[in-house]
């Protein structure tokens, strides 16, 4: 290693980062760009968009395409307005939750936000990380997808839907069976063990995207304990090969 580099890499190194070059393997977006431009992906759905981190991260990574971004905390919704606002392919959805039903429905707010779920939050999560409890609660709309998603689809040749609906995944799935099979690919979180109460674990989901013909493509780390390295939960990108 050039001299330089390695003294730079020392410095980061003392003060807790690391650096990498631009690849697959160490840039969980960067491999999803990847596999978006390999399957020709023109729409993104982004269920779960929080603050537009997740929009903002696939235009930063090149992606071009439209994107449709879903939200349903109050604050967040105003801020992922806000991200969206400059951009014409970025549309974003009336604050709203997405899953099996058509209703209104009570989500608790988590202190980091992007831990509110519509489910009870277990001891598992709370313990790995303090600034995820709960700390109060919206009445928010409920919507499915396949209530709300065929005009975004107009034109729409590869659409691909992004979950992260914190244990919600299933229910959001639920309320989908006329989109998914128009899918070319899925990324979704998958927990190893229960964070939400009720919620599926990886295995279930796993096995119900590769029923519907969409292949496991790549898996990238998410939630890990801090206190002794368990990953507990785990993004995974799905595509129809």
């Amino acid at each position: 290693m050039d001299p330089v580099k390695k003294y730079v890499r020392k410095l980061f190194h003392r003060a807790g980062y690391d650096f990498h070059r631009l690849i697959p393997e160490m840039n969980p977006m960067f491999q999803l760009q990847q596999g978006l431009e390999r399957f020709g992906v023109d729409l993104v759905l982004d269920v779960g968009a929080n603050a537009g981190q997740f929009g903002t991260d696939l235009r930063s990574m090149g992606y071009r395409g439209r994107i449709v971004s879903f939200e349903p905390l109050t604050s967040a919704h105003v801020q992922l307005l806000r991200a969206a606002h400059d951009d014409p392919a970025w549309s974003v959805h009336p604050r709203c939750a997405v899953g099996d039903r058509d209703d209104t429905v009570t989500i608790n707010v988590a202190g980091n936000s992007v831990s509110s779920s519509l489910l009870p939050m277990t001891d598992a999560h709370e313990s790995a990380a303090r600034a995820s409890a709960y700390v109060g609660s919206e009445q928010v709309p409920l919507v499915r997808l396949d209530s709300v998603v065929e005009s975004y689809l107009a034109g729409a040749r590869a659409p691909f839907l992004k979950i992260d609906t914190q244990g919600f995944e299933w229910a959001v799935l639920d309320g989908a069976p006329k989109l998914v099979p128009r899918l070319r690919g899925v990324l979704c979180e998958l927990s190893l063990v229960h964070l939400y109460q009720g919620q599926h674990l990886w295995l279930d989901v796993i096995h119900r995207l590769e029923a519907e013909g969409l292949r496991t493509w790549a898996v990238q780390p998410g939630f890990t304990d801090r206190r002794d390295g368990r990953t507990l939960q785990l993004d995974a990108i799905f595509f129809r090969t």
